[in-house]
């Protein structure tokens, strides 16, 4: 007995130099050590061990739900054509299919270590302190691959999966919490599976898919997708959950201000137009996420969704923060051109035909020689053929671009957008600077980049580089000391506790964040 716990003992002390070790080693550990504030990661990438996942999920729901589990991965990432993916069709049927380069090599293998801690629960949560981060927001892979699973077993295999993950990740829950996917098809279908998340399951932040594929009803009706699956596979659109969305999502967005719950995506566009090259993986994939979190942010704020609901916190990660401020502009910029006011500069209706038809007949005889026109066929035609085809007085809403968003002054504009929406930043990424940016930016304020370092999929090769690639913008002079403070702790912590204040309540960050505050809105609050 006295051997076994020398042994033990012996085992113990050479894990904990490894740890000190590696520690020593790491840039980020040394630079947190110098903070005088904690550090949240929003955005850590884990894998699944399938053993022990598909075992779960037969437990949880039978067979039927680890083959569909298994369909759905397969297809998710690896477009195909004819029944032959990419790899296994010919460059001239990659062309004939228009097949599109799937990514490819997209997780780190190199470093073993890192390979095993992103799979490895226990290890993760033992190496918070060599990456840097004090707490971490935790994006399993698989989280969201019920939602391509068919209709009858969606639901089911989506409450498997946040399940499994709420248990293997409950005992770490002071550094380390899971999201919770969720499937939007419906409304109903999110409300269903939010309140089993966040009411059984404990969990306390959600990802959905920033869009849902829907058939265009006038071609489904003539091209049945049964009959005609490669039809089907193209007359479609993204349904965004607000601007011209098919369903009322409301309810959810309602839902999900009651019960308190910060709301993220990884939405990606590869595929769209301009990202669809049949060759090249870097071509489809620079840009994309961005892409695709815009086209998601403009619904909900053209839609009205973040003024009905000025408590939603909504963070879009991996695309950068840059193109959150650039809308954030352009908003603005267009604004003061296309408010209701100012759009009597562009109103047919008011163009002056006397003094056009005077300005011709001074300064015209060389252009008009041999047509004679009156004043009015003068102005239809310098107006074009073009422009008052596509100009018929608009009516009532049609009118005003911004009416569903409320919009009346620029004001309003910064707190739909800026207030509501958070956008998940790399380590690595310069362009932060725009978000920072507040010369720049209208009511010189600053766009809420978050500190997403990315940890587990390819462009982190090194998990305990993130922090430090974060430190080095500062250094160079991309950032200040205070952005950087408001990217890796003040800022994320406001996307948390602005949606949930009590959400750090019991974790390694509630002791450290003293008598910070952020203004709380009031969940009350819906705006008709």
């Amino acid at each position: 007995m006295l051997g076994r716990t020398c042994t033990f003992c012996a085992v113990d002390k050479e894990k904990n130099m490894t740890e000190y070790s590696r520690l020593k080693t790491s840039r980020s550990a040394a630079i947190r050590a110098t903070l005088d504030y904690p550090v949240i990661d929003t955005d850590v990438h884990t894998n699944d061990f399938t053993p022990a996942f598909e075992d779960y999920i037969a437990k949880y729901g039978g067979v039927k739900l680890v083959d569909e589990l298994r369909k759905t991965e397969a297809s998710r990432l690896n477009s195909k054509s004819n029944g032959k993916d990419w790899y296994q069709q010919t460059p001239e049927e990659r062309q004939y299919n228009r097949t599109i380069r799937s990514p490819w090599w997209a997780r780190v293998t190199k470093n073993t270590l890192d390979l095993a801690t992103y799979t490895l629960p226990g290890l993760l949560y033992e190496r918070q302190a060599e990456q840097g981060s004090d707490y971490s927001v935790l994006f399993p892979n698989n989280v969201l691959a019920p939602a391509g699973a068919s209709a009858e077993n969606r639901q089911a295999l989506q409450r498997a999966v946040n399940h499994y993950h709420a248990d293997i990740y409950r005992k770490y829950s002071d550094r380390l919490t899971p999201v919770a996917g969720i499937p939007l098809t419906t409304p109903q279908e999110g409300i269903e599976e939010l309140e089993f998340a966040v009411k059984t399951l404990g969990l306390k932040v959600i990802n959905i898919t920033g869009g849902v594929k829907r058939p265009i009803k006038a071609i489904a009706d003539k091209y049945p997708a049964d009959k005609y699956p490669e039809i089907a596979k193209y007359a479609s659109y993204i349904d965004f959950y607000g601007l011209d969305s098919e369903y009322d999502y409301d309810p959810f967005w309602a839902k999900v201000v009651e019960l308190g719950v910060p709301v993220t995506t990884h939405y990606g566009s590869q595929g769209w137009t301009g990202r669809s090259s049949i060759s090249n993986y870097m071509n489809n994939h620079i840009g994309h996420f961005a892409d695709g979190s815009e086209a998601f942010a403009k619904a909900l704020f053209f839609g009205g969704v973040t003024k009905r609901f000025p408590q939603l916190r909504v963070a879009m990660l991996e695309g950068g923060a840059d193109w959150g401020a650039r809308v954030y502009i352009h908003l603005v910029d267009r604004f003061l051109k296309r408010n209701i006011k100012a759009l009597q500069n562009y109103n047919p209706a008011l163009t002056n035909a006397d003094e056009l038809f005077e300005i011709f007949e001074r300064y015209g005889a060389e252009v008009t020689q041999g047509h004679s026109l009156d004043k009015d066929e003068l102005t239809k035609t310098v107006l074009g053929a073009s422009f008052s085809r596509h100009s018929r007085a608009p009516i009532g809403s049609e009118l005003d671009d911004f009416a569903a968003a409320g919009i009346e002054t620029i004001e309003d504009i910064r707190d739909r957008w800026v207030n509501s929406f958070f956008f998940g930043s790399e380590s690595d990424d310069r362009t932060i600077a725009t978000a920072f940016n507040d010369k720049a930016n209208p009511l010189g304020v600053k766009i809420n980049a978050i500190y997403s370092s990315d940890v587990g999929h390819w462009d982190v090769p090194d998990l305990t580089s993130p922090l430090a690639e974060s430190w080095d913008l500062v250094q160079e002079g991309v950032i200040s000391e205070a952005d950087f403070k408001s990217y890796v702790f003040a800022n994320p912590y406001k996307f948390y506790t602005q949606a949930n204040p009590d959400f750090f309540k019991g974790t390694a960050i509630e002791s450290k964040v003293g008598n910070t505050e952020f203004k709380q809105v009031d969940k009350s609050l819906v705006v008709a």
